[in-house]
């Protein structure tokens, strides 16, 4: 079987998707990285390998937080940013879309597209309020399910007011609404639209968001937080079935339409090869005022990658090491 991979690695997840060349997906992965992209990633692909024990990868295409890294690692085909694989993907299942809003497990992102292409975008850099790491946090804090917060959420009647531009000060409000006897579903309404009205007026000040808009990432499985954004935005939201993988699905897209257009097979270095350790290590490159901190990636004690330079000089002599596989699966 014939497939494109795409591999989104961020803080909190790894996912990873096998698109056939149609650009329907026919398997996803979503994995917590744990602190451990490099084993998430060869862990999904393991699985990947023994449900399909004749997969061949035709092209690779890697995003997220650590695409570069990952990306050296398997022998991605291509490497691009989260902005345009996030873009990419929403397109292909909606081609109309103006707005995406995409709410993951530590950052969040505003998308603006006209005509076609990313007109404008954001990113939040100073505080994780609002993102999943922090209704994470919550729900375990009051001991429910994340799930069950965002039902309780969406069944509040009389939403209290929580400071919502940071994490801390909204956990200190919540904690005193509790003990001024607020119901819990209100509560959570209240942060919901918090953290709502926190995204809006940091990513989206000054900016008109336009319908449709497609509401992404873990966060949007969130029944209160998609309701705070409906009323806010005063128009609905479509969410994608596969909302949860949609940096990857964009991935597979751009590889896919990579090797269609370059005819060429993939670099990818096949799946038994993935599943060696992998040892990392860094050093700050002397060689001029950059001072570059350069991460080293071996197998069996081959130097497979070099990430971080910023004039190439160690990550080529990586790429003229490095081995092909005789075959993807071994």
């Amino acid at each position: 079987m014939q497939a494109y991979l795409g591999i989104d690695v961020g803080s909190v997840s790894t996912n990873l998707v096998l698109l056939n060349q149609r650009g329907e997906l026919l398997r996803k992965l979503y994995l917590r990285s744990q602190g451990n992209p490099v084993g998430s990633v060869q862990e999904g692909l393991s699985r990947l390998g023994s449900e399909f024990p004749d997969l061949t990868i035709a092209g690779v295409g890697t995003t997220g937080s650590g695409r570069q890294l990952i990306g050296k690692m398997v022998g991605a085909d291509l490497i691009k940013n989260e902005i345009t694989a996030h873009a990419v993907a929403c397109l292909n299942l909606e081609p109309t879309v103006q707005t995406i809003i995409e709410i993951g497990g530590q950052d969040s992102k505003l998308i603006l597209i006209r005509d076609g292409v990313v007109y404008d975008f954001a990113m939040n850099t100073v505080c994780a309020a609002g993102t999943g790491s922090f209704l994470d946090q919550q729900a375990a804090r009051l001991s429910i399910g994340i799930e069950e917060l965002g039902m309780r959420a969406a069944q509040g009647r009389h939403p209290v007011r929580i400071a919502g531009r940071c994490a801390v000060f909204a956990e200190s409000d919540m904690i005193h609404k509790q003990q001024m006897g607020h119901k819990l579903e209100d509560i959570l309404a209240g942060l919901c639209r918090a953290l709502v009205r926190n995204f809006l007026g940091n990513l989206g000040k000054g900016k008109e968001l336009k319908a449709p808009v497609i509401f992404q990432g873990g966060v949007a499985a969130n029944l209160g937080i998609r309701q705070a954004f409906e009323e806010a935005l005063n128009c609905p939201l479509v969410i994608p079935e596969h909302f949860d993988v949609m940096g990857a699905v964009g991935a597979a897209l751009l590889a896919r339409d990579e090797m269609l257009a370059c005819k060429s097979s993939s670099k990818f270095k096949g799946l038994k090869l993935l599943m060696e350790p992998v040892a990392t290590q860094s050093f700050d490159c002397e060689g001029c005022s950059n001072q570059c901190e350069v991460v080293e990636m071996r197998q069996s004690g081959l130097l497979v990658a070099c990430i971080g330079d910023k004039c190439g000089k160690w990550s080529q002599r990586a790429n003229s090491r490095s081995q092909e596989p005789e075959t993807q699966v071994g």
